[in-house]
């Protein structure tokens, strides 16, 4: 680029700044206005009131490439406050994007607030969805695809087509019915089935499924192979994926390339994203069953507990029928499911959105600076309260958000006194946050001595899984982990009495998220914040506060209010900016 144009065009991409509150000169901006409302849907036959996106159950794909800078004007339209957050997207640098209680202040009812983040060095297959108040329940959650940049190869020929598949555990109740429940100290009980895209299980059996539910079809041609990439968006129930007489074969996870495995089927846990590849290889005599059923259950009792769509191929000679095709049979193989998660393995020959020219990324070299073990039970009753606990310690969200209060310089809004692996006795309700070195490198031992299959969750980053197995962990337990080709995930599963150990190097300063991904042991208090702060102010390992922020409980008295005499406003004079600054790219062409 002549250097003229490129100074030129970092003037303007820098008028921006002035918009969105950011500058990259060299990276494109991706848009998208979000009006965020309620709507009536029946998705298992029974009306009831969801969560929208632009009118979208579920909402809408954002799709993007490595480094783009993503702008997401959210209006909120519900009767109660909202955030999203970013499940998997790391925000280099920028926690106050994070949408979560940590780091934000909920947007309020009838305001609109813009996100606006870059997507740095990553690739691969997440989602999105709305972080308060079991919200997700209800919906509110969409795909969110990453694609590489053209001079990074990709480790499998380019697929013919790009599906995604929203998959999850889903009950009639509304969210704040459920939410009610637990409130109660009620547990939630068996989900009423499973959704596909928001939408119910074809009628592969009368009994089982009402007649008239709308269920997803997904329509291929044939001898042509298409990436579907596969996201648990559900509450907290695991789920078998599997497709009638095709292969799957693994290529990703969560923003790290896998070594391409075969699988008839795959368990994939609350919180989880896969992408596959899948060859429309069969003869088309009829449609093929999509299914997602439930696992780690009674299955006589759960049977109803089952998503089921259609693949179509485009010559397809009549509709799919007769039995779904069988989940796993574990009975006599208990560590079936547990052995498919410990070989996902990396794949070294490429660096997902980098080069990796080393082969490895050498992490089983690097020493351990703090490990923390963190240990869930089942429920227990504190202060008269039904409450979930990681240690001992039942989370308990702060009216000011744990990085604004540092921002502020606000004190006693939380405490620096996380334990590294003692169990507080008696369990207690607090905020408790782990206090982490940046640079660091953490070793987190998630123990699960609940009776039922949880996922763990870190904002900010991905870590290394490189272990897990059944029992209490001990120090002894390092020598089986896996220091060469472990997966690279945000997300990962521990079963019933066992335990899952990850890596992570701290290199993303802020206020980071960690948290039971179920939805309901998350609401009960099993989460912390990892805080890792530069003492050396620089806006080169953290972004300063942004422009728009949003005040709240110490703060609020510092929050100005918004114009809400018509919800298009905001929307529309957004869309007005960005008009404007494509009008100036376009003269700039013309120019130059």
């Amino acid at each position: 680029m002549a250097p003229m144009f490129r100074t030129v065009t970092s003037v303007l991409l820098c008028v921006s700044y002035l918009f969105f509150g950011f500058c990259s000169a060299d990276d494109p901006y991706v848009f998208y206005d979000w009006n965020v409302s309620y709507i009536t849907a029946s998705p298992l036959g029974v009306q009831q009131q969801v969560i929208a996106v632009n009118g979208q159950f579920p909402g809408p794909i954002v799709n993007a490439t490595t480094n783009n800078n993503l702008v997401v004007n959210v209006l909120n339209n519900l009767d109660e406050p909202l955030l999203f957050t970013w499940n998997g997207i790391q925000q280099r640098r920028n926690s106050w994007q994070d949408g979560v209680l940590g780091t934000n202040c909920p947007i309020p009812p009838r305001w609109n607030w813009t996100y606006q983040f870059q997507l740095k060095d990553q690739i691969g297959s997440f989602f999105y969805f709305p972080s308060l108040n079991f919200q997700r329940a209800a919906g509110g959650f969409g795909g969110i695809v990453l694609h590489n940049r053209l001079v990074i190869p990709v480790p499998f020929d380019k697929p013919d087509g790009d599906i995604t598949l929203l998959i999850g555990d889903w009950y009639n109740r509304d969210h704040t019915a459920l939410r009610k429940a637990l409130d109660n100290g009620e547990e939630l009980g068996m989900p009423d089935g499973v959704l596909m895209n928001g939408k119910g299980p074809y009628p592969y059996n009368s009994t089982l499924v009402p007649a008239g539910i709308d269920y997803e079809t997904i329509n291929v041609q044939p001898g042509k192979t298409y990436r579907i990439r596969v996201h648990h968006v559900g509450i907290s129930t695991s789920l078998n994926f599997r497709i009638q007489n095709h292969n799957l074969l693994l290529v990703e996870t969560e923003g790290s390339y896998t070594m391409k495995q075969n699988y008839s089927s795959l368990d994939i846990h609350v919180g989880q994203s896969y992408s596959f590849l899948v060859t429309m290889d069969q003869n088309a005599s009829s449609d093929y069953y999509i299914v997602a059923s439930a696992r780690f259950v009674n299955e006589s009792l759960w049977t109803r507990v089952t998503g089921v769509a259609i693949l179509h191929y485009s010559n397809s000679m009549g509709k799919a029928t007769g039995p779904l095709p069988k989940p796993p049979d574990d009975y006599y193989y208990k560590s079936f499911s547990m052995n498919q998660a410990r070989f996902i393995r990396r794949n070294l020959s490429t660096g997902a959105a980098r080069p990796n020219p080393q082969g490895s990324f050498m992490y089983g070299r690097i020493n351990v600076t703090d490990t923390y073990v963190l240990k869930n039970m089942p429920p227990v009753v504190i202060d008269g309260k039904r409450r979930t606990t990681f240690n001992g310690i039942s989370y308990s969200a702060p009216e000011t958000p744990l990085r604004l209060a540092d921002q502020f310089e606000l004190t006693g809004i939380y405490k620096i006194d996380f334990p590294t692996r003692t169990f507080v006795q008696p369990p207690r309700i607090g905020t408790s946050i782990i206090n982490a070195t940046y640079k660091g490198f953490l070793e987190i031992i998630f123990q699960n001595n609940d009776t039922t299959v949880q996922s763990f969750h870190m904002d900010g980053y991905a870590f290394f899984v490189v272990g897990m197995d059944y029992g209490n962990w001990t120090e002894n337990e390092r020598h089986q982990y896996n220091n060469w080709d472990a997966v690279s995930r945000s997300t990962a599963q521990v079963f019933p009495g066992a335990w899952t150990a990850v890596l992570v190097a701290l290199d993303n300063v802020g206020v980071w998220n960690i948290r039971a991904a179920n939805l309901d042991t998350w609401y009960l208090g099993t989460e912390t914040y990892v805080k890792i702060i530069n003492s050396e102010i620089t806006d080169r390992t953290e972004l300063p506060l942004p422009d728009n922020v949003l005040y709240c409980g110490a703060l609020a008295s510092k929050q100005k209010q918004q114009d809400h005499g018509t919800s298009a406003a905001p929307v529309a004079g957004r869309r007005l900016k960005v008009f404007a600054l494509m009008l100036l790219f376009v003269a700039i062409a013309i120019l130059f």
